[in-house]
């Protein structure tokens, strides 16, 4: 590693050489006023020889290692100008199973001889890598959620797809980065599913009192940050927390519903303590990815009064936050006049904050949810690209809805249902409003659709 690191730096020497740039700042490891090969050798040897000055922490992680040599090399390279964080629209969806089913899927075809188990576009043409693949249909950008530790889940909640481990949102989100999109992570701070009706706290940590939690929270939000920037896929956009209209972190599951009703921020006294927990996440997402837009992630489009008392909180409190990210489903919350009077309500109070969907979706076979809008939306492929029209029409008019990301657009249990490597195989209940046809494998017409967000 020694030999090839610096016969590396060696080759590149000239060059940086020529790029040299007259700076005091933190690419000026050895404080000679200028960044070039000097300053990246001294970051080597620094890693070589375990003595890790705070100079030598180029990319700000409290940490030297390769990173720190990569960030030096690039400022370089680019002459000292650091490249800018994206700030337009972003249009894409949540993933998070894409690598569960392309495991099953490859299972299929080497076990059992299925070789039409795969993605496909509208035409029947094979999809090799669906990330690359929607990048070319003009998304932008992947969301992919973590949980602390999936193997605490019910065997259930397995089943239905909880399942997302550092290790799996690492492979994820490097493929996400390369593809050239933005990378939003969506932290649940559970074992298992988080949203509005149950926010239990991870096993590992049931028996830390407020204080403890609040560190752990701290701890973990930055530890998993590091990782993700060493594996290279540092996130563009972080949430703090999944739907957490009533807060996060509850208690463990099994948890007396009198305990819980001490965390639940339906009660006014709870708020204190779960404003620390996010200032705490927040804290986190700043030192580790400072270029990094966090959302704070509630779902109450249909309940307005919640929603603006829960940003009114956050403002109150003083809680570090970039966007206001809404979940909006039809068959959950209503039609889109319901959606808009929730924009208008955010958009009018909190005029310093970027608004994103970052959840949608809408069937396109079977009905899904409680309420019932296929007489506008008929529940076919057509049904389902026309409310993705209507939605992206309605939402035009907010020039600060900056995203829209479709969850579990990746469900494609083409040559996979009724058998046993089904992928969703608890009762083989199938989502049918992602954007890839069960029947056919074939993309739906909504995906194509999705991209005249940008527009």
């Amino acid at each position: 590693m020694n030999k090839t690191i610096r016969l590396f730096c060696v080759s590149l020497a000239l060059v940086f050489s020529a790029l040299g740039a007259n700076a005091v700042n933190q690419y000026d490891v050895n404080l000679d006023g200028e960044v070039n090969i000097a300053d990246v050798n001294a970051v080597i040897d620094a890693i070589l020889s375990d003595s890790t000055p705070a100079s030598c922490d180029v990319n700000g992680d409290s940490e030297v290692n390769i990173a720190d040599v990569n960030a030096l090399i690039d400022y370089i390279l680019t002459g000292g100008e650091e490249e800018q964080p994206y700030d337009g629209p972003v249009v894409g969806g949540d993933i998070s199973m894409l690598t569960k089913y392309e495991a099953h899927q490859r299972m299929a075809q080497s076990r059992y001889g299925i070789t039409w188990a795969h993605y496909y576009d509208q035409n029947g043409a094979v999809i090799d890598d669906v990330i690359t693949w929607t990048k070319q249909q003009g998304w932008n950008a992947a969301r992919v959620r973590l949980f602390v530790n999936p193997a605490n889940a019910s065997a259930a909640d397995k089943g239905q797809g909880v399942i997302q481990n550092l290790d799996t949102v690492k492979v994820l989100g490097r493929r996400i980065k390369a593809a050239g999109m933005q990378f939003m992570l969506d932290f649940h701070y559970s074992d298992s599913w988080a949203d509005p009706v149950k926010q239990y706290t991870p096993a590992d940590w049931a028996t830390l009192d407020d204080a403890a939690l609040v560190q752990k929270v701290y701890e973990y939000t930055r530890d998993c940050l590091r990782e993700l920037k060493a594996a290279g896929a540092e996130p563009d956009y972080i949430q703090t927390g999944n739907e957490i209209s009533y807060g996060m972190l509850w208690g463990p599951v099994g948890t007396p519903d009198s305990q819980l009703k001490k965390c639940y921020v339906g009660n006014e006294a709870n708020w204190g303590r779960f404003t620390d927990l996010l200032k705490a996440a927040g804290r986190a997402c700043r030192e580790v990815c400072p270029k990094a837009k966090i959302i704070l992630h509630t779902e109450r489009v249909a309940k307005v009064n919640i929603l603006l008392n829960f940003y009114n909180q956050m403002r109150d409190k003083q809680v570090d936050y970039d966007i206001i990210g809404l979940s909006y489903y039809p068959y959950f919350h209503g039609n889109l006049s319901i959606l808009a009077t929730a924009l208008n309500n955010v958009s009018n109070n909190y005029q310093d904050k970027d608004i994103m969907i970052v959840e949608t979706g809408y069937s396109y076979k079977y009905k899904v949810g409680d309420q019932d809008f296929s007489s506008t939306w008929p529940l076919t492929l057509e049904g389902q690209r026309k409310f993705t029209a209507d939605l992206i029409a309605k939402l035009a008019p907010y020039s600060r809805v900056k995203g829209l990301f479709w969850w579990f657009p990746e469900a494609n249990e083409y040559g996979l249902g009724g058998n046993n490597w089904s992928v969703l195989h608890v009762n083989d209940a199938w989502y049918n409003a992602g954007l890839w046809n069960h029947e056919t494998g074939r993309a739906t017409p909504a995906l194509y659709e999705l991209k005249n967000f940008l527009q």
